[in-house]
């Protein structure tokens, strides 16, 4: 199935720069005597360090190089099996190996059925459009298997995702199709963000994109008068080029600041109620609510104040200063990834509607703005290569954060999207692309959840902590080590990504092992349609070509593409998307909620009688209290050195660790009492488990939180323990796994209580790096 040119170790010192695509931009490279080169691409005004991971990375220890089986599964044959994170491993053939998986998947599809498999896999694995892990394994379970029980919506927007369609319309449009960075520049005179719009989110993007654009889009707005106000816990969630106020607000209470706001703006008449009249459904009722008619309290600056840590008379300030402006509303994704994290997005678009912007050029409702970096942008004219994943014979799937419940709990009943739905009996795991214990909650959960498994298969480049758990661990290669195609559906530059260095050990590439696996189960055919990779990748491309044609447009052959810098896609204008075209004219382009309207009141969501997700926006109190066991609040949220736990060995991610540890950031007034300076390790607990990290102090941090990302590879000194503590940092050992409402069971990993203290005495090594036994 190779059909590639094979390629020398170097490339020489004169060799040229070959141009490449990864999800955090686009850039090019070369293999020469030193190693690896990357340089970032040309046009990129604000290019993203991450690339500089991939020089350490692509011969690193870390990586799998070989098919290897774990000794518990190889000597004892499928079945549960707590061992699992600390067995030793076997190395054999692939021959070998593919021959016992091809027979697993036989038992298991034979047997229990199509049904007891569960697809894994997470969309991050590579920007190439044909190497995308999550097509090829979901497309050989439906070709070889019949298909299999699937995930739906995402770790990052599993609340808001469900939330959406039903108060909104398109959640796609809303996000892609909305305001624009260049709107945002021209046309908005003040922008709210909650949670902001954190420059190392919007450096990432499925596909890749050529030109990294918020941050001067937020400098030129700033410059030509635009004013930013910030609400966050942490200062840097939004550039200093903005100039941004900063509202330092306690974790979790931004519904209660948005309700204050709104009920300013209603006590002082200045809200638009033409707007709400004519593009709202539901206001009275949630009117009644907000002015305390329902309750008896009154959601005014007064009561939002000790719930938010900031003062009545700021919230009336700024409500006053939001009126009559082209105001933005944007709300992050980061808000929804906590226990009632619907709130904040239906909240967010209440108060965009009561300030009547939605729909104007620059103000309204940004929803996600500058949550990644294809939001803000137009799309492409032309449709991008896309790998057609079959038909899946399974109608089954859960919400995809609810993985650890469905294995613990085969036939248990659970509330989702209105629907009364049963957990599967899942026996096997196929997993390629992701890594679990990094998006996952309470890691020793997890742990024993996948100890239930009868078989799990995982694909990888590196021994991540998902590695280290399955029963059959088949090495990949990394997208250096392959040919594709690189294209984002927001971004109009179309690379072709030219191999630049062969596999490391065994390694292969997860098409040619699907073809293999497949052909020992009767699908070979099916799964490939006779093609090789290279012909996959000349398929691909011809739907892209053809858009070209038609447009009149130059549209190269494959061969000319394949041995250019990349062609320029057509955009679609900016025009604001659905939401402007509702605005224009509502009665000719509603919106495909119930009521064609924004819902304010919802007669499906309170249909549903969900108590932790009512009718309309409701404040359900504050679910992360510190406590006298637990007097911090923890803040995990994304990384600023790699994209989520990817390449956490390389060089980029490791020169910000602190003693080998994840860095944690804390206000030096709160580690002072604690006898914690700069630099020091430190032992953050709560009942789930614990973790080391390294201390940064900074001001730029509220009091009483402490902040610690995500993505350091789950390295537990005993991994067997109850309570386990991760000596690289990991804070999935505290989150807790509880779904954000019966509604959309969405992630909640955001936020958890935790307590602090400095750790004294031997560090205890980092191993997270080391090849297993």
């Amino acid at each position: 199935m190779d059909d590639r040119p094979r390629i020398p170790e170097t490339d020489g010192e004169d060799a040229p720069f070959r141009p490449h695509s990864s999800h955090w931009g686009l850039f090019s490279a070369r293999m020469t005597g030193d190693g690896l080169q990357v340089r970032a691409h040309p046009g990129d005004p604000d290019p993203n360090g991450i690339i500089d991971n991939f020089p350490g990375a692509l011969r690193h220890r870390a990586r799998v190089t070989q098919p290897m089986i774990r000794r518990g599964w190889l000597e004892n044959g499928p079945g549960p099996d707590p061992r699992r994170g600390r067995d030793e491993y076997v190395p054999v053939s692939w021959e070998k190996a593919l021959d016992l998986l091809g027979a697993e998947l036989l038992r298991i599809r034979d047997g229990a059925g199509p049904g007891a498999i569960f697809g894994g896999s997470y969309g991050w694995a590579s920007a190439g459009r044909f190497h995308h892990a999550q097509s090829q394994v979901h497309r050989f379970l439906n070709t070889a298997c019949g298909g299999y029980v699937r995930s739906v919506n995402s770790y990052s927007s599993g609340a808001s995702s469900v939330l959406i369609p039903h108060v909104m319309g398109d959640y796609n449009g809303l996000t892609k199709r909305n305001v624009t960075w260049d709107q945002v520049a021209d046309h908005s005179e003040i922008v709210l963000a909650f949670g902001g719009m954190a420059l190392k989110n919007s450096m990432v993007a499925g596909g890749g994109v050529s030109r990294h654009v918020e941050r001067g889009a937020m400098a030129r707005a700033a410059a030509r008068g635009c004013e930013f106000v910030l609400v966050s816990p942490l200062r840097d969630d939004l550039p200093g080029e903005t100039g941004a106020q900063w509202l330092s607000c306690i974790p979790a209470s931004d519904t209660a600041l948005m309700m204050a706001l709104v009920h300013t703006l209603v006590a002082e008449g200045l809200h638009d109620r033409a707007f709400l009249a004519r593009y709202t459904t539901g206001w009275d009722r949630f009117e009644r609510y907000l002015t305390g008619e329902e309750d008896g309290q009154p959601k005014d600056a007064a009561w939002a104040a000790p719930l938010t840590g900031i003062a009545a008379g700021e919230i009336i300030a700024l409500a006053r200063r939001l009126a009559g402006r082209r105001a933005l509303i944007v709300v992050s994704h980061s808000l929804q990834r906590a226990e009632g994290g619907e709130q904040p997005v239906w909240m967010g678009m209440v108060l965009a509607a009561a300030l009547g912007q939605i729909g104007l050029p620059g103000g309204g409702y940004g929803y996600a703005l500058g949550a990644i970096a294809y939001y803000g942008r137009r799309n492409n004219a032309v449709p991008a290569p896309t790998l057609s994943q079959g038909r899946n014979g399974v109608a089954d799937y859960i919400p995809v954060a609810r993985i650890a419940d469905m294995l613990l709990g085969p036939g248990t009943a659970y509330r989702y999207n209105g629907q009364t739905r049963t957990y599967p009996d899942i026996r096997l795991v196929y997993w390629a692309g992701g890594n679990p214990f990094h998006h996952h909650q309470d890691l020793a959960r997890l742990t024993r959840a996948f100890a239930r498994l009868d078989t799990l298969v995982v694909h990888e480049l590196g021994w991540t902590a998902t590695a280290r758990h399955a029963d059959i661990v088949l090495p990949c290669t990394m997208t250096l080590e392959r040919e594709d195609i690189g294209a984002c559906s927001n971004d109009p530059l179309m690379v072709p990504m030219r191999r630049l260095a062969p596999p490391v050990g065994e390694a292969r590439d997860d098409y040619d092992i699907f073809a293999d696996l497949a052909g020992r189960m009767g699908a070979r055919e099916a799964f490939t349609e006779g093609r090789t990779s290279r012909q996959w990748l000349e398929h691909l491309y011809q739907p892209t070509r053809e858009g070209l044609a038609r447009a009149g447009l130059p549209a190269p052959d494959f061969a000319e593409f394949w041995e250019g810098e990349g062609i320029e896609l057509p955009q679609d204008p900016d025009d604001g998307g659905y939401l402007c075209a509702f605005r224009a004219d509502p009665q000719a382009a509603p919106l495909s909620t119930p009521s064609g309207r924004l819902e304010i009141f919802s007669e499906t969501i309170a249909g549903f009688a969900e108590p932790d997700c009512p009718g309309h926006p409701v404040w359900l109190g504050q679910p992360y209290r510190p406590d006298a066991e637990t007097p911090f609040v923890l803040i995990a949220n994304q990384p600023r050195t790699r994209l989520h736990s990817q390449l956490d060995f390389g060089g980029h991610s490791a020169a910000s660790k602190r003693q080998g540890r994840e860095p944690a950031l804390m206000h030096p007034e709160d580690a002072a009492p604690l006898g914690i300076a700069e630099g020091d390790v430190v032992r953050l607990s709560n009942a789930r488990g614990a973790c080391l990290a390294g201390i940064a102090l900074s001001r730029d941090i509220r009091r009483g939180v402490v902040q610690l990302a995500t993505g350091a590879w789950y390295d537990p000194l005993d991994p067997a323990a109850e309570h386990p503590l991760c000596v690289h940092g990991n804070p999935n050992v505290l989150t807790r796994d509880i779904g954000s409402s019966a509604l959309a069971q969405g992630c909640t990993g955001q936020l958890t209580t935790v307590a602090v203290a400095r750790h004294d005495g031997p560090l205890p090594p980092v191993r997270a790096f080391d090849p297993p036994a």
